[in-house]
């Protein structure tokens, strides 16, 4: 069967594997990224622009701004604008969460193509490249989930991938091919804030004589996306120190406090970047799927010679240091997993052909075996993966929709804003993490009726969680370990005076 045939069945039967995934397991957006984009991108369907009614970090919401604010200040649009092109054609049909969904699948419906272009990029035959295809679309024990989840995986993958084939061309000169570059690398940057980092193998083809004239045009489409973005944020005035809080935070938990308690002493500063080193580079091994690691090695070094494979070498490099030692807290709780997705399908381009260039130099005979077997793990893993993701995000959703109707009517907060607000529908307001006396500020500014705890709550709210008491609110209504608290008393601040 030729390769393009057997690629459109290959990527057929992938979909289906992924419609499939869709409707047993992922039947909801599942963690805080999602929920997020999915809330955004049915205001966005639906004619509110990019704007949440809700508070899900105070960096969208600096000084209480009244609901809806601006939103997208820390996580980028491209994915909620994706899901929005499906919510304006499918959601009469399909409901808000499939037809957002929907259009992610359809994203990633193109991803297999993407690992084989890759891989014949790199030297490989049309049967490695398949396998290349498959492996992606599979997804392993790490992106099963992840490729029909409302969250930016798919995106970044499709993105990063053509991003290496189209620098392919680049770096023989092929100033289109630098201009898609540009433009992969534009996409990127609004999908994952991350991606701009793939904008300096763009700078280091501009600074060849050979590739000169492809780099800058590249450059310049991607400094026109991110420069267009980027004015949008000025324009939205300052946002509470940003900077700091995505890299100088000492506690994770300071990421949701309207003030946070400091930065790091050097220790603890070093320690927790050296951890991170060490944790990061783990999840890289385990998102190769443990043994594809070796096959990976040999690529590397059988194509060298080739600029894309360099520059996938660097970037992933770059990528791994810049989340590991800059955003190390974020890194730590999902972040540097994240920006794998646009490295995955090329290093699994990697994979087949190192596996392809070994058994062609010692045992032609077991090609055939070690792909078999290698696709068969593969699938043992993503099934575990998406049953691991069922049991974790379904099994919460679920407890959270029990909780509903010991919530009174009207906003409340919870730490966990973005969930809530899909599962309620109605607006919510993040619990800041300083504590209680902040948190009445915030309930006094929105509204707010009931205060809801989870067992994960923000450390400053113990005593509360534990049967403590505070004068403004009531006793608690307990849903299987959520807690839900009414506002009884009148609520003040001096935050809020000499506001509107």
């Amino acid at each position: 069967m030729s390769g393009p045939r057997a690629l459109v069945l290959l990527s057929l039967a992938l979909v289906a594997f992924r419609l499939a995934s869709a409707a047993l397991v992922v039947v909801q957006p599942g963690f805080t990224d999602a929920f997020y984009y999915a809330s955004v991108a049915r205001r966005l369907a639906h004619g509110d622009g990019l704007t949440a009614d809700f508070v899900w970090n105070f960096i969208e919401a600096p000084n209480f701004a009244p609901l809806p604010v601006p939103s997208h200040r820390f996580w980028m649009p491209l994915t909620s604008v994706v899901q929005a092109v499906g919510i304006v054609a499918l959601e009469p049909a399909l409901g808000t969460f499939r037809a957002a969904q929907a259009a992610i699948v359809a994203v990633g419906a193109f991803v297999p193509a993407a690992a084989y272009l890759a891989a014949r990029a790199i030297g490989g035959s049309s049967r490695a490249a398949l396998v290349a295809a498959a492996l992606t679309g599979i997804g392993g024990g790490a992106f099963a989930p992840a490729w029909v989840t409302l969250d930016s995986f798919a995106i970044a993958a499709l993105v990063g991938t053509l991003f290496f084939v189209a620098f392919a061309r680049a770096a023989v000169g092929d100033v289109r091919g630098g201009a898609l570059g540009g433009l992969c690398v534009g996409l990127l940057f609004l999908a994952r804030a991350e991606g701009a980092l793939f904008g300096v193998a763009l700078l280091w083809l501009a600074a060849r004589a050979g590739s000169r004239r492809a780099g800058l045009a590249g450059s310049l489409v991607a400094l026109a996306i991110g420069g267009a973005w980027l004015a949008r944020g000025v324009s939205l005035g300052a946002s509470p120190d940003l900077m700091g809080r995505t890299a100088l935070l000492a506690r994770y938990e300071d990421f949701f406090a309207i003030r946070p308690t400091g930065t790091a002493d050097l220790a603890t500063a070093v320690g927790v970047r050296v951890a991170a080193l060490a944790s990061d580079l783990g999840l890289v091994v385990i998102s190769l799927v443990l043994f594809l690691v070796v096959p990976l090695a040999l690529a590397l070094r059988a194509r060298w010679r080739l600029p894309a494979v360099r520059a996938f070498a660097g970037l992933a490099l770059l990528l791994y240091l810049v989340e590991s030692l800059v955003w190390t807290l974020h890194a730590t709780r999902g972040s540097y997993f994240h920006s794998l997705a646009a490295l995955f399908p090329f290093a699994m381009a990697l994979a087949a052909v190192g596996g392809e260039i070994f058994f062609a130099a010692r045992a032609p005979g077991l090609a055939r075996v070690a792909v078999a077997g290698t696709l068969g793990a593969s699938s043992i893993l993503a099934l575990f993966a998406l049953a691991l993701w069922g049991s974790t995000y379904n099994a919460s959703y679920k407890a959270r929709s029990a909780a509903l109707d010991a919530i009174p009517p009207g906003p409340f907060l919870a730490i966990d804003a973005a969930a809530w607000r899909w599962i309620a529908d109605r607006p919510v307001v993040v619990t800041p993490a300083d504590g209680p006396d902040v948190a009445s500020c915030a309930a006094a500014r929105y509204g707010v009726r009931s205060v809801v705890l989870e067992p994960a709550h923000f450390s400053s709210y113990d005593d509360l969680y534990r049967g403590g008491s505070l004068p403004w609110l009531g006793p608690p209504t307990d849903r299987d370990g959520i807690r839900v608290y009414p506002i009884r008393g009148q609520l003040g601040c001096s935050i809020l005076e000499g506001r509107g």
